[in-house]
């Protein structure tokens, strides 16, 4: 019952923190203004200010008036438009693209001239760590054996994915992705492949329609080498579309902030996502060792960035007084005994949308930002549900939170994606208008969600 109440007392007083800081900062800033303004004109009282304004010539009245007006409409026009989110959808797979473990197993089995036995024990080990779940799916070309890697089957899974999620977000549709959406929905012929940058210059009411998408079928590996046979157990099918706008109308969500940190400078970032052949000419994608570590310090790297941006005052307060005591005492070669303060993102969101590309991800990031198991239950859960299914997972697990009615109006979202290159963006949502339903990806199975992870004694034992 102690440490129940003693955190409830430290919440109370950190709420009590914030409301002092906020309130401080606005009181300092009114007063001071008030100060400079009795400073720099002596007391004039009403009367007064109202005997100065008749003696003014009216056209410097008008003058004035114009030429603020004018001020306030130039600022207007100088400041980029607001990016909107219309609508998004999300390709739900249906049952027969099903890949258990045990049908993943039974298909390396029969081609025993692609794995070795313990490169086989070593698969099975990594899909029961992995946090995926056995409703994940994968296309046709993959359960043939051997799996079909042509480009007629990439293009008939790339028309599937992205089609359905198309379709999921447009309700009145009018080879690479862009050229096959604009064919099937008739586009006009000067639509263009940008989003956010367009819509703050575009002219107001413009619309771009963006779509994420994981194409599996022509990178299926057939070699032998471990640290590329791991796209192979992991990455799963799937795809996400979206409707921008720079225009309010019909809009669910206001982007708030964006920021991408690209770490492709160093050939370490640059090449732990890489595709490549092996030794013996097998093409695939190769998931190098450095991956972790690249992860971590992009991710680190993009939160010193996007934290000051979304974070309220207060936050910001308590990590530049954490900086200065550290550089105090430097002075005095006691730094390495000052913690630097870690930034509580959940006062400045509700909701975190993780790119759920492995288990280890995600508890990393649950990790570094001191997040709860619920603050990552929609990334757990969507690995778990769908699997690794690109940047496309961060739009399933938003669909995850408003199906569990989760999502209110004024609503904060960060998202958190990761890319190959190696990159990490971040995007700050706000919820204008939460979803009137559940209709989406989970609408069949959000029922039984969440469920509970298993946990991995050994190789051949799991624990619930």
């Amino acid at each position: 019952m102690a440490p129940l109440a003693s955190s409830s007392k430290a919440k109370a007083l950190k709420a009590s923190y914030e409301l002092v800081v906020k309130n401080f900062l606005i009181v300092v800033a009114v007063a001071s203004l008030a100060a400079v303004l009795r400073t720099a004109w002596p007391p004039i009282g009403i009367d007064g200010l109202y005997g100065r304004l008749q003696a003014a010539r009216p056209v410097h009245v008008i003058t004035a008036v114009i030429l603020t007006v004018a001020l306030v409409k130039l600022r207007r026009m100088r400041r980029p438009r607001d990016v909107y989110l219309i609508e998004y959808g999300c390709f739900r797979p249906k049952p027969w693209f099903r890949a258990p473990y045990a049908t993943c197993l039974e298909h390396v089995h029969l081609m025993p001239y692609l794995a070795k036995e313990e490169d086989i024990a070593w698969g099975r080990r990594l899909l029961l760590r992995s946090g995926i779940g056995e409703e994940t799916c994968v296309p046709y070309a993959y359960h043939y054996v051997p799996p079909d890697r042509s480009v007629e089957a990439s293009r008939d899974v790339t028309e599937l994915v992205i089609f359905a999620a198309v379709d999921d977000v447009i309700f009145t549709p009018t080879p690479v992705f862009a050229d096959m959406v604009v064919n099937r929905y008739k586009m006009r012929a000067d639509v263009r492949s940008l989003a956010k940058n367009l819509l703050q210059v575009a002219p107001p009411g413009t619309h771009v329609l963006v779509v994420s998408t994981e194409i599996l079928s022509s990178q299926y590996y057939v070699g032998s080498k471990r640290e590329m046979l791991l796209p192979n157990c992991l990455f799963r099918m799937g795809a996400a579309a979206m409707i921008l706008s720079n225009s309010p109308e019909r809009a669910r969500f206001r982007l708030a902030r964006m920021v991408r940190t690209v770490a492709a400078a160093l050939d370490a970032g640059y090449r732990c996502v890489f595709q490549e052949e092996d030794d013996e000419g097998n093409m695939g994608i190769r998931l190098s060792k450095d991956l972790v570590a690249t992860a971590g310090q992009t991710l680190k790297s993009n939160i010193v960035a996007f934290g000051p941006m979304v974070l309220p005052v207060s936050e910001q307060l308590l990590v530049a007084l954490s900086l200065l005591k550290r550089k105090l005492l430097s002075l005095r070669r006691e730094s390495g005994k000052v913690r630097l303060y870690r930034p509580d993102f959940r006062t400045a969101f509700e909701h975190f949308c993780i790119h759920a590309s492995g288990r280890a991800v995600i508890d990393d990031v649950q990790r570094a930002l001191g997040l709860s198991d619920e603050d990552v239950e929609a990334s757990r859960m969507t690995l778990h549900r769908f699997g690794n299914t690109s940047s496309s997972s961060v739009l399933y697990e938003l669909a995850y939170i408003e199906a569990k009615g989760r999502m209110k109006r004024g609503d904060r979202v960060w998202m958190i994606s990761f890319g190959a290159g190696f990159e990490c963006s971040s995007a700050a949502w706000e919820c204008i208008k939460p979803a009137a339903d559940a209709d989406g990806p989970w609408i069949n199975c959000v029922h039984r969600y969440p469920v509970q992870l298993p946990k991995v004694v050994d190789e051949n034992s799991i624990i619930i």
